[in-house]
């Protein structure tokens, strides 16, 4: 949520965020600046009856103490009076304060200076290219083909117990899915990040604090009788942490990496580009957070986004960089780095993480703060990125890693799958 003190100061520039954003209700900016001065007016007119019943509360007294009982009565009226007018102010300013905040939760987060101009993923600004497409020869068959083929995964069996969009791993399948989990943490935690193991189900508090609520109500899955909802990534339950927390500016940057199932809606996703695993209602990811001090943040996302591309390089997988331009961005980015792997077999380009930084317009919900050298309470920036979300990962691992005697298994990933082939 952006902070009301930026539409005091600099109004033009939250205008222009939200074109570059695409954003189609700048009337709402000007609303919130309306609400406001009328706000800040009534705040002032409360203060000043409050001041008012102070002053004659004292005279009061002292009037009583010189026996002058009609003046002091006739101040009593006049303090009911004052008392009744505040009482309304109040009133009118509750009602202010809540429509200010209804009208400030439905504006994005204003996209970093970085941030290309563009309405879709077209318009995204490829950073970089790294790595080259594997020549299959003779062999090229997708993920699903190749899944069938070695008994890995059984997409019919997922719709038989729950329904499209849910496959159930077996055998080697399901060891590929573990060992990539726990490389994925196993590299996190030795970069520095605390390992956690969180709640896969969040309360509407959460869930709004990092503002999968009020905009992404249609893509969760809504357990209705205890208001909870399934979580669509770690990151949710992981931010949250320090929801309501003043965090030691020494303890700066929390760094936080978590394992989690995620399910997703995706509603009205259909056709062959979502065949297999290329978009699935539940799957597994490991993910990465930030907290860090507002001066470090853009060098801490830098940080992340080279850590995912390492172990991209690891896992010996083609892949591109993109710089999100702003109409492709998510609600809550201020910049946002996508990073896409090749898939040979079917010979196109599958995302599989997102790094991003959300400045303060995550925290300034949660109320994620800490307090710096001279005293001063403020906002911590949140950050973070998946590292990695297995569906496509292992789509392409098996497209790009296929041979004719088998799927052969990345050196770094070997020690965890405890085989060289999948055969």
């Amino acid at each position: 949520m952006l902070p009301i003190q930026l539409f005091r100061t600099n109004k033009e520039l939250i205008l222009e965020g939200l074109t570059k954003k695409n954003f189609k209700e700048p009337e709402l900016v000007h609303r919130i600046i309306t609400i406001d001065e009328h706000r800040r007016k009534l705040q002032v007119e409360n203060e000043d009856l409050s001041a008012k019943v102070n002053n004659a509360s004292k005279s009061i007294g002292q009037l009583m103490a010189k026996g002058e009982k009609q003046q002091a009565e006739e101040l009593k009226a006049q303090v009911a009076s004052y008392k009744e007018q505040a009482k309304d102010v109040a009133q009118k300013l509750a009602e202010l304060e809540t429509e200010q905040y209804n009208a400030l939760v439905q504006l994005p987060n204003m996209p970093h200076i970085s941030v290309p101009f563009g309405k879709t993923p077209e318009d995204n600004e490829v950073v970089r290219t790294v790595g080259t497409t594997p020549d299959l020869s003779a062999q090229k068959l997708p993920h699903w083909e190749l899944a069938a083929k070695y008994s890995l995964m059984d997409l019919e069996l997922g719709t038989k117990i729950t329904g499209a969009g849910f496959p159930v791993f077996m055998g080697q399948g399901a060891r590929l899915q573990r060992s990539l989990i726990n490389y994925f943490l196993n590299y996190n935690t030795e970069a520095g990040y605390k390992e956690v193991c969180p709640p896969f189900m969040v309360n509407e508090e959460s869930a709004f604090g990092t503002t999968q609520l009020p905009d992404k109500e249609g893509q969760m899955y809504h357990v209705t009788i205890d208001g909870f909802y399934l979580i669509p990534t770690a990151e949710v339950p992981v931010t949250n942490i320090y929801r309501d927390t003043i965090i030691p500016e020494q303890e700066l940057p929390v760094k936080m990496t978590a394992y989690s199932p995620c399910f997703r809606r995706e509603a009205g996703s259909y056709g062959k580009d979502v065949r297999g695993l290329n978009r699935v209602h539940q799957f597994d990811k490991v993910e990465l957070v930030q907290l860090t001090h507002p001066a470090h943040s853009y060098s801490a996302l830098d940080e992340m986004v080279k850590h995912v591309e390492m172990l991209l390089q690891s896992l010996q997988l083609q892949y591109r960089i993109l710089r999100l331009c702003g109409g492709d961005m998510s609600f809550s980015s201020a910049l946002t780095y996508d990073f896409e792997v090749y898939s040979a077999a079917q010979e196109r380009w599958l995302e599989v993480s997102s790094v991003s930084n959300f400045e303060t317009f995550q925290t300034n919900r949660l109320k994620a703060r800490f307090k710096d050298s001279n005293g001063k309470t403020q906002l911590v920036h949140s950050l973070n990125g998946s590292s990695l979300a297995l569906p496509r990962i292992i789509a392409c691992l098996l497209e790009n890693h296929q041979t004719k005697d088998g799927i052969r298994i990345p050196p770094a990933l070997q020690p965890y799958f405890g085989k060289e082939m999948i055969s």
